[in-house]
């Protein structure tokens, strides 16, 4: 891996030109379409789903009002889509398990 903590398109071109054993290029290749296909149907408003890992989910979040904790001020903050990620179950134990 790049640097502890991150895992990063390199680091999983490299794994799969390691346990697959593609090119380096066809494995960048690879995850670039994957990463690109997934990008594209979030941006047509679908969820993408991948089974054992996780959804990535979009919400539609109505205008409301906030506050400024410094002021005081109240502000509205307008309506927005926003992207959220809930991990599978398996996932999920998976991170609690370490392994």
């Amino acid at each position: 891996m790049t640097s502890p903590g991150t895992l990063t398109r390199a680091d999983l071109s490299e794994a799969l030109h390691r346990e697959v054993g593609l090119s380096r290029a066809d494995s960048s290749q690879m995850v670039e379409q994957i990463l690109d296909h997934m990008c594209d149907a979030l941006a047509d408003g679908e969820n993408v789903k991948i089974s054992g890992f996780g959804s990535f989910i979009l919400r539609d979040k109505g205008e409301r009002i906030g506050r400024n904790p410094k002021t005081g001020v109240e502000v509205p903050i307008a309506p927005r889509r926003v992207l959220t990620f809930r991990a599978s179950q398996m996932m999920r134990d998976r991170i609690v398990s370490g392994g």
